[in-house]
């Protein structure tokens, strides 16, 4: 009999906010977040009927949340009607083709005078090509380029050539990653760079465990190897700390915590997520470092409970834990670190995005031959 799915309140609210917020269908959410679509318009039902009320637990909704609401749709529809107007700036670092082209598609909106002198282009330039016989190169060029740009765009622009050439061939089309290049470089695409260092290590640690994993990152099946660790993210309102556990069989983070204090609840909160979500584990080897909150007697009582086995990094030794490292570091380089935060309700919304609708069903991870984590778990299950 299949085990019956736990979701915190915390996941709950994130889940109704990406809809009620942000915009995402209800049937797109519910794909993404891998749960009914009933059950999540049930959570939001729930949540407008009775904000104070709905999934127990300590957080409150403001009275003013249905006002902030509507604002916040009326502010999206006029960020909408802006983009509109400036949808061309996007073109001035791309090539004079791809110009062309959107100057032929918006020529009904707009003067094709002005809109060639904002893109750099000749209006005589653009009435020859339209004239001009294309090369098959280029036609296939066109398609394929189109191709390129989808895959950097829905990987919100964090995609190198060859995660992009692994979406292209999965998509039918049979090219070299040179080509992949070639037009990621015409459409000036290029990925942020991975920030590079050694986090510091600071103060004295407690060890309660040695470090049994020992740099051995793989595991032969869900639920044998978990890895966790937290970091901090700032916003105009302070800091937000952020904890999470992966599982090293598929690299997929199944529970996070989201707090504004470096407490052991914060760990705890990570772990409960990742039981709900996966189960009570059979024998279960969870890796962290040596940080108060994972030594604390809280955390190792829920260790105990649970019946996982506890391994700790030596102290000093980051490539102890190199994989939960890894995480933190997309997270940042390829969301965070770009954005500025005015609330932590904002932070917490875009790592929640991150997690559950980019890195886990989507971001394709080089350990697991460019499938995503959600993809490699369906197909080792297939």
């Amino acid at each position: 009999m299949e085990r019956r799915r736990t979701f915190s309140r915390e996941f709950k609210l994130e889940a109704v906010r990406l809809v009620t917020e942000r915009g995402v269908a209800v049937a797109q959410a519910a794909k993404d977040l891998d749960v009914h679509e009933n059950v999540l318009r049930k959570w939001v039902r729930e949540l407008r009927e009775e904000p104070q009320e709905a999934f127990p637990g300590n957080g409150k909704q403001k009275a003013q949340d249905a006002e902030i609401a509507r604002l916040r749709k009326e502010v999206a529809k006029l960020k909408m009607e802006r983009d509109i107007l400036k949808k061309g700036r996007g073109l001035l670092r791309e090539g004079v083709d791809v110009k062309f082209g959107f100057v032929a598609k918006h020529r009904g909106a707009w003067p094709v005078n002005l809109m060639c002198e904002a893109l750099g282009v000749s209006r005589g330039g653009f009435y020859a090509w339209l004239t001009r016989p294309r090369s098959q190169r280029s036609l296939s060029d066109e398609v394929l380029g189109a191709q390129v740009h989808q895959s950097f765009v829905r990987s919100d622009r964090t995609y190198g050539a060859r995660r992009v050439w692994h979406d292209v061939l999965e998509q039918g089309q049979a090219c070299g990653l040179h080509r992949i290049e070639r037009l990621m470089r015409e459409q000036a695409l290029r990925a942020r760079p991975r920030r590079r260092g050694l986090p510091k290590d600071r103060g004295t640690r407690s060890a309660v465990a040695d470090n049994v994993l020992d740099r051995q990152f793989r595991a032969d099946g869900p639920n044998q190897k978990w890895v966790a660790d937290f970091t901090y993210i700032w916003t105009a309102e302070g800091w937000l700390y952020v904890a999470a556990v992966l599982d090293l069989y598929s690299r997929r983070i199944v529970g996070w915590s989201m707090q504004e204090s470096m407490t052991s609840q914060l760990v705890v909160d990570a772990l409960m997520m990742a039981v709900w979500r996966r189960g009570k584990p059979v024998a279960l080897l969870h890796h962290s470092d040596q940080g108060s909150q994972y030594t604390s007697e809280h955390f190792q009582k829920l260790l105990d409970e649970q019946g996982i086995t506890c391994s700790m990094s030596r102290a000093g030794e980051v490539w102890d834990n190199s994989a939960m490292e890894s995480f933190f570091s997309s997270l940042k380089t390829e969301r965070t670190a770009r954005k500025v935060y005015r609330t932590r309700g904002q932070a917490r919304s875009d790592v929640f995005d991150y997690i559950e609708c980019f890195y886990n069903p989507t971001r394709r991870h080089s350990t697991l031959g460019y499938l995503s984590p959600v993809q490699f778990e369906k197909a080792q299950e297939a």
